[in-house]
């Protein structure tokens, strides 16, 4: 049934934005001449790689710099793409790997190969299942961006403040997804670029329905500043850049 659904949706999804999509890829084409999709390779289910298609919003050849995570003040990011990533349109492209089979609609969110290969044996369940263009960590992280901004070593910032609380929520999906859940994943999805405070509100109600621990619910409500901490697994080891380096 969740097969059918992506299926269903991602068609659907595709047709209706598809005069938005053309737009703008046009214009990114026309900054500077070059394809408008990036096509960025992903660690998928089962650990089996594939080609995750973005609508491209920073410069050509950014991936090369060996940063993995984004800021939103990366001087990689284009004009253009300042507008496709405050409205998530580099996300609405990968309906396209939803409606071809190598993601869901809700799921873990894909990473590289670099940043998998860091994955504790608890964090190995994120891998299990499709991933997807959201769930409950892209709600709860939205600004991702934002948080990473003005740090000196984004991967690393990402590696000790985001990444522990975003697998732990992933893995809290893992255990616990159905189709309703995804329905209402996917209407926060929406709400959280119009109002994401009422969604983060909505998550709460989520979170508590699941049973999740008070500590991951309190990070959930983003009011408190992010503290490094472990990934789920690492026996409150928190990541270092020679870790991330190895």
């Amino acid at each position: 049934m969740k097969r059918l659904f992506d299926i269903v949706a991602s068609a659907a999804g595709l047709l209706v934005f598809s005069p938005v999509l053309f737009v703008f890829m046009y214009l990114v084409w026309r900054q500077d001449g070059h394809s408008p999709f990036y096509m960025g390779e992903r660690v998928g289910e089962n650990e089996k790689p594939f080609k995750m298609v973005k609508l491209r919003s920073m410069v050509k050849n950014a991936d090369k710099s060996g940063v993995d995570s984004t800021g939103a003040n990366d001087m990689r990011i284009t004009r253009v793409g300042q507008l496709i990533r405050k409205y998530k349109l580099d996300e609405v492209t990968q309906l396209w790997n939803v409606l071809i089979g190598d993601m869901s609609l809700v799921g873990p969110r894909p990473n590289v190969k670099r940043e998998t290969d860091l994955y504790t044996v608890e964090e190995k369940k994120l891998l299990r299942v499709r991933p997807g263009i959201t769930d409950i960590a892209s709600i709860v992280f939205s600004d991702e961006g934002d948080i990473l901004k003005d740090q000196a070593d984004p991967d690393l910032a990402y590696n000790q403040l985001i990444r522990p609380y975003k697998s732990r929520l992933g893995i809290l999906y893992v255990e616990n997804a159905n189709i309703v859940l995804d329905i209402r994943l996917i209407i926060l999805t929406v709400v959280a670029i119009l109002d994401r405070k009422s969604a983060l509100n909505a998550v709460q109600k989520i979170l508590a329905e699941l049973g999740t621990p008070n500590d991951l619910r309190e990070v959930s409500k983003r009011e408190a500043p992010l503290q490094p901490a472990p990934p789920p697994g690492a026996q409150n080891v928190v990541m270092t850049r020679d870790a991330i380096a190895a």
